[in-house]
C-alpha cells in the first residue's frame, strides 16, 4: 500500500505538486535523518543530509526512473550524501588513545552530551548503546551496509539499488560489518 501511495504522490510532485512534494518529506525526513545520524554520529550533519537530500530530489526529478522503487532512489542520494560527508572529514582519531600531557584521559572524555532527555534515556538500555558505539566505530564501506540492514531494514537488493553494487558486495559488507562488530562486541557482556 505504502509503495502506491508513493507512486501516486511522487508522479504529483514531479508534475510541480508542491503538496504532494512535501507530504513525500513528511513520509520519508525521519527515516533519512535516522540513516544520516546513524552514519555520521552528529545531529547538525544529520539534519543537513536530510535537507540536502530533498534538494536534491526537488532539482534531480528527470534522473529518477520510475522503474525503481522511489525509497531505494532516495536512500541512495541519502547514503552517497553521508559518504561523502565522511570522506571530507579530518582525520580519524581513535577515542581509546590517551591524549597527551593527559594523564589517565582519553578521547571519550571530550565527547559533549547529545541533547538526550531523562526520559528518552532511561529508554535507551545499556544493550543498544553498547551496539550503537560499535557501529559507529564500523569503516564507513561496512556501517553503511550494516545500518541499511538492521537499522533501515532494507532488503539485500535494495541495498544493492542504494549503493550501486552488486548484491553479492552486499553480502560480503554485511558478512565482514557484522564479524568486525562480533569481534568489537565480544569481550562486552550483553
Amino acid at each position: 500500500m505504502v509503495d502506491h501511495f508513493d507512486v501516486r504522490l511522487v508522479k504529483l510532485a514531479r508534475q510541480g505538486d508542491q503538496e504532494a512534494f512535501a507530504d513525500l518529506v513528511d513520509v520519508y525526513k525521519d527515516k533519512i535523518f535516522h540513516l544520516a545520524y546513524r552514519m555520521l554520529s552528529n545531529r547538525h550533519e544529520a539534519e543537513d543530509i536530510v535537507q540536502e537530500t530533498f534538494l536534491r530530489v526537488y532539482k534531480n526529478w528527470e534522473r529518477y526512473d520510475e522503474k525503481q522503487k522511489f525509497s531505494t532512489w532516495l536512500y541512495r542520494i541519502a547514503t552517497n550524501l553521508c559518504i561523502d560527508r565522511l570522506r571530507k572529514r579530518k582525520p580519524n582519531y581513535y577515542l581509546d588513545a590517551e591524549m597527551k600531557d593527559q594523564e589517565g584521559l582519553d578521547g571519550y572524555t571530550l565527547i559533549p552530551g547529545d541533547e538526550r532527555t531523562p526520559e528518552s534515556e532511561y529508554l535507551l538500555t545499556e544493550t543498544q548503546q553498547t551496539i550503537h558505539y560499535a557501529i559507529e566505530g564500523l569503516p564507513a564501506k561496512y556501517k553503511s551496509v550494516v545500518i541499511l540492514r538492521y537499522l533501515q531494514e532494507l532488503s539485500l537488493s535494495e541495498i544493492s539499488d542504494v549503493l550501486d553494487m552488486p548484491v553479492t558486495t552486499v553480502k560480503t559488507r554485511l558478512h565482514r560489518g557484522r564479524e568486525f562488530l562480533r569481534k568489537k562486541l565480544q569481550h562486552k557482556v550483553l
